[in-house]
């Protein structure tokens, strides 16, 4: 059973456990519309894995996996918010036998400083510089190149039932491995969560990628579930979601699965 196999069912048996903790504990309902904001007034830790199995523009064999680990941590009162991103991936091709040849390793970490231009209980909206370092292990893994831009975020929470909103973000090279190619990228996410009471809540957060250096995107829609529940301190955040890319072109992923569990840490 490969990581990824392990993973996922640890997430499907944690959703499990979690519905029948919320049937029993409800006090989580009153979380539930801000488990899922990225700028939320809380030190958040979260871990989010992207299995690729169909890469277009691509031999039938390859797939790609890619854990993100993510720390948030806002700043003066929640005025600011830093969000540091690092991702451990698996991408494997075959060889000129027809071997599968997998390559692992860290992949190029980011991060953002977000200033909330406008916080309230139901509206969270912020703008902020982003950066990418080139700390990939292995070539395929990472651009070679230092990478700037912005990050833009806006999340929508008027209806204790209803949520949405979405991040923004831009980046293009400005340094780094001379023989590597530069780097021109947008990315547009999406997000939505239907609660559907007890903890329990439909959602979608595709990220619609757009690489306007080699005029290739990828267009994903996505259904999944999740289960948040309050432990003390502490909101766990659990959720599957498919995800099919409806537009694409380049070697982008075709078909991904998300699974994930996000932990948000409540002011004392």
């Amino acid at each position: 059973m490969n990581l990824y196999k392990i993973y996922t069912v640890a997430v499907l048996v944690v959703l499990a456990c979690s519905h029948s903790i919320a049937q029993d504990n409800n006090s989580q309902e009153d979380h539930a519309a801000q488990a899922n904001n990225p700028l939320a007034n809380m030190t958040a830790l979260s871990f989010q894995n992207y299995y690729m199995p169909v890469l277009n523009d691509a031999p039938d064999e390859a797939y790609m996996n890619t854990t993100w680990v993510r720390f948030a941590k806002p700043l003066s009162g929640g005025k600011f918010l830093l969000r540091a991103s690092a991702p451990i991936s698996t991408l494997a091709l075959p060889n000129s036998s027809g071997l599968v040849n997998a390559t692992n390793g860290l992949g190029d970490m980011n991060a953002f400083l977000s200033y909330n231009f406008k916080s309230t209980a139901t509206q969270t909206m912020g703008i902020g510089p982003l950066l990418a370092a080139p700390t990939a292990t292995e070539d395929p893994l990472g651009s070679g190149k230092w990478q700037g831009g912005f990050a833009f975020v806006a999340f929508i929470a008027k209806s204790p039932q209803f949520q949405f909103g979405g991040l923004v973000t831009w980046q293009a090279s400005f340094a780094g491995d001379e023989d590597r190619a530069s780097t021109n990228l947008a990315a547009v996410q999406p997000f939505y969560f239907w609660q559907l009471g007890k903890g329990t809540y439909l959602r979608g957060a595709p990220i619609w990628v757009f690489d306007l250096e080699n005029d290739g995107y990828s267009v994903p829609l996505a259904l999944g579930i999740g289960q948040i529940v309050k432990v003390g301190n502490t909101v766990f955040n659990m959720y599957v979601e498919p995800q099919y890319s409806i537009l694409i072109d380049g070697t982008q992923p075709q078909v991904q699965i998300l699974t994930g569990i996000n932990l948000q840490f409540i002011n004392q």
